[in-house]
């Protein structure tokens, strides 16, 4: 063996180049992961709360206008609800008892995955859990749900199903923005290979020529 092919088989074995490793998901920090939690136990706290305000002065199917001009627009009316977020599905209520239960976990343990840097998905999961759970206390404890909130043509409700239609509404503009921003880079992905393809010209075959 001569010194060119020496040369030549010592070539392929340093010129491999390193594989490159993805990046990392960043973990989210512990104040992250308490986020949800929080804004969960405050949602329970402060629904609970205004549920007794309302049980201890009020008796079922009281009304108490606290604007009297206004009470065609909002007034607090104590009624009962066996069914799930605005009275919808009446008679379900053990159902949805434990139901609030499984979501409530799947929701603890979607947390405790999530990587870091998704402080409104973690607020938005925080309010859905908050008020299914504050339904369910009621449903444990008073073998149903107290609504009071009327605000004219539309349904009786309290502060947990406020809680529950606000994280749904926030998840539905994430998604939105998601998707909007995944059309922009699909777009600004083939506007730069159209460029790319009518900045090079074709290459001749010099077999016609």
């Amino acid at each position: 063996m001569n010194e060119h092919d020496e040369l030549e088989t010592a070539v392929p074995e340093t010129a491999v180049t390193p594989q490159t490793q993805p990046p990392k998901t960043p973990t989210a920090t512990l104040s992250e992961k308490t986020l949800l939690l929080v804004i969960a136990i405050l949602v329970i706290g402060i629904d609970q709360y205004t549920k007794y305000l309302v049980e201890s002065n009020l008796a079922l199917f009281d009304v108490y206008a606290p604007i009297p001009s206004l009470e065609h627009i909002f007034r607090i009316f104590h009624i009962f609800n066996t069914g799930a977020t605005f009275g919808l599905f009446s008679g379900g209520g053990d159902i949805f008892r434990y139901l609030a239960i499984v979501v409530s976990l799947g929701i603890i343990y979607y947390n405790f995955i999530l990587p870091a840097n998704h402080r409104m998905l973690r607020l938005a999961l925080g309010l859905q859990m908050g008020g299914a759970l504050g339904n369910m206390i009621d449903r444990f404890r008073i073998g149903h749900v107290t609504d009071f909130i009327d605000i004219g043509p539309w349904y009786i409700f309290n502060l947990a199903d406020l809680a529950v239609v606000s994280g749904a509404v926030i998840l539905g503009i994430m998604v939105w923005q998601e998707s909007r921003e995944l059309k922009a880079q699909q777009r600004a992905t083939a506007e730069a290979k159209n460029g790319l393809e009518t900045a090079v010209p074709p290459q001749t075959d010099p077999s016609h020529e």
